[in-house]
């Protein structure tokens, strides 16, 4: 196999959930080699590279292999080197920050009142801006 449409190898490396994701993509231009805009049948080979933009960010991808059906993601990640800036890697951290799972509360206590949920939100803005203070010097 030397060539492959770029949609599947989109969802056959796992970088979207699925095939109709990764041809949307491609016709909605987020998809592009050397700079150009490409179409969910343009066929790719080892050695290109490729551009995503995918939820507000550019990554970019060199393909290193070519697979005909999905994978584990381990084995996914051997078929491309993850060329993506630190810029926009950075970026991606900046946005996941404070989107971690919600507290744990002890069995029994129930749903937090208003009270207990101003007061977690307080503690929380605290923390912020402490860590935020911290981060600087």
């Amino acid at each position: 196999m030397e060539k492959i449409r770029v949609d599947k190898w989109l969802w056959t490396v796992r970088i979207f959930k699925s095939r109709s994701m990764a041809t949307a993509a491609c016709k909605a231009n987020k998809v592009k080699i050397d700079e150009k805009p490409v179409k969910p049948s343009t066929l790719i080979k080892v050695g290109e590279t490729i551009n995503v933009r995918k939820n507000g960010f550019d990554l970019v991808f060199l393909v290193k292999g070519l697979l005909k059906s999905r994978v584990s993601a381990t084995l996914a990640a051997e078929c491309y080197q993850d060329l993506t800036p630190e810029s926009e890697l950075n970026k991606y951290k900046d946005w996941y920050i404070g989107k971690a799972s919600a507290e744990k509360r002890a069995k029994g206590d129930g749903r937090p009142t208003k009270r207990d949920r101003r007061e977690l939100e307080g503690y929380k803005e605290i923390q912020y801006f402490f860590d935020e203070d911290f981060d600087e010097d």
